[in-house]
């Protein structure tokens, strides 16, 4: 098979052990990001089967209208940035694995990563020595500190046991089923979200992004910190009502954010309001981009590519487009 991996960009994929599962296979790999729906094209025209990492790029309906060679594509986990009725309308099957048993632990450890960094300012203490100044600042501590938790799936667990293991309270927003599990567990299930905003010195959000989630976290949410809070956002951009996070750390509540995410990625221009401020800290999107994520990622995928091409593809998005349309 033709296959094609976008947005490679560290050219990682060929360096893995997994890669040895399509060593049969026609591979090209591309190390930039392509978003122009023209170029895109013209670099997947001859391909069978696309690969995709996460959500760098959306694969639209004008896109695979413009594909007629293209007959998989493979990926792991979510899945907004893809057509799926475009994908099966032209014949397209769509494997995910959702890797329900699996917590994605680069991304927990990274949230935590940001916790410590923002808590005790570690980038602006290291750009003031940089600069020639000593001590630019006192942070704070986190034992006994209460560690909120909106959302408690794989990822949200993750960081509440981090939460415990630092000696913070930790207090859990999220549905009723996920609250109970969290109570399970010896933590605070909150009794609202208001109390959950208002309580937190940490709140850490672990929310899968749809239709019900997108703008959840509103400007009044984020008013009901404390001034000296931290907002942690390792989910996605979307979660925030447009604008709000902007407004809320000009406003001093909360008092900082350390974020990984963004409403347009990759973001590359240095003049974003966001990135002009003292109290941000931020990453481009790395909370999964380690090479132990990546060889389970990608081991996942490349075993769908071969499902596919023995006929009986896995963990299929789309089904309906296994079944024959009449004649």
């Amino acid at each position: 098979m033709r296959i094609t991996i976008l947005d490679d960009y560290f050219d990682t994929v060929r360096t893995l052990p997994c890669f040895s599962l399509v060593d049969s296979h026609q591979v090209q790999i591309w190390n930039d990001h392509e978003q122009d729906s023209e170029r895109l094209v013209a670099r997947l025209q001859e391909s069978e089967a696309l690969v995709l990492i996460r959500e760098r790029t959306r694969i639209e309906a004008q896109v695979l209208d413009r594909l007629p060679r293209l007959r998989l594509i493979s990926q792991r986990s979510v899945y907004p940035h893809i057509d799926i009725a475009a994908c099966t309308r032209n014949g397209v099957v769509v494997s995910s694995d959702q890797h329900p048993d699996t917590p994605s632990v680069g991304t927990a450890e990274l949230t935590w990563g940001l916790v410590l960094a923002a808590a005790r300012q570690i980038p602006q203490q290291m750009q003031a020595l940089r600069e020639g100044r000593w001590q630019i600042g006192v942070g704070r501590t986190l034992r006994g500190k209460t560690l909120g938790i909106y959302g408690f799936g794989r990822i949200g667990t993750e960081v509440a046991a981090y939460g415990r293991a630092f000696g913070m309270h930790v207090l859990v927003w999220a549905r009723d089923e996920a609250r109970q599990r969290a109570a399970s567990l010896g933590y605070q299930a909150a009794a609202s979200k208001e109390q959950l905003f208002r309580q937190a010195d940490v709140l850490s959000l672990h929310l899968r992004l749809n239709a019900h989630t997108r703008a959840i976290v509103a400007a009044t949410d984020l008013a009901l910190m404390k001034p000296d809070a931290v907002l942690v956002n390792t989910s996605r951009a979307a979660l925030l009502e447009p604008g709000a996070l902007l407004q809320a750390l000009r406003a001093g509540r909360p008092g900082m954010a350390a974020i990984d995410v963004y409403d347009e990625e990759p973001l590359r221009n240095p003049d974003h309001p966001l990135l002009q401020l003292d109290n941000l800290v931020c990453t481009p999107h790395i909370g999964y981009v380690t090479r132990d994520d990546y060889e389970l990622q990608f081991r996942a995928i490349f075993e769908q590519i071969l499902a596919f091409e023995r006929g009986s593809p896995i963990n299929v998005v789309n089904p309906e487009v296994l079944t024959p349309r009449p004649a």
